[in-house]
């Protein structure tokens, strides 16, 4: 059942990262040559670029997705906030293959909803996130506090 579980997760980030790009490079097209890369506290974009720079947020998430897939294949070299035994080892190093799975799903869920929230400013300045960034913070630091609930139980 966990291997059905991890593979689920597994394509999902894969179909992510490639509707990342697909989405990337098919707005590219629309895109002027200078693009906001930057936004402030209140949303407004406060650093901009050339229309090249749209591809780097699909390129990050691209190389997060290679190295976490490999990373979470090796549970031996990561570390762990309490002492992996014999008997907690199965149950911990599940944990961690899910935990970070599921991070660079609300990763990549984040960096889309920028990418979406930049070009949509590109051609209007009064739009908003389609997602407010405080509620993507919100979910990061509720997966992080769920998950050391998890890793404290089954210790």
């Amino acid at each position: 059942m966990e291997n059905i579980l991890l593979t689920a997760f597994d394509v999902l980030n894969f179909g992510l990262v490639i509707f990342f790009w697909r989405f990337t490079l098919k707005q590219y097209k629309t895109l002027p040559e200078k693009i906001p890369v930057h936004f402030d506290f209140y949303g407004k974009a406060d650093h901009f670029g050339g229309r090249k720079s749209a591809f780097l947020m699909p390129g990050v998430a691209a190389a997060l997705f290679v190295v976490l897939t490999f990373a979470v294949r090796y549970a031996n070299a990561v570390n762990f906030p309490v002492e992996i035994t014999e008997q907690n080892k199965d149950a911990q190093f599940l944990i961690m293959e899910i935990f970070v799975r599921w991070i660079l799903t609300l990763v990549l869920l984040i960096f889309m909803n920028l990418q979406d929230y930049m070009f949509r400013y590109t051609f209007d300045e009064n739009v908003k996130p389609r997602v407010p960034f405080g509620g993507a913070i919100l979910a990061i630091f509720g997966s992080l506090i769920t998950v050391f609930i998890f890793i404290g139980l089954f210790k």
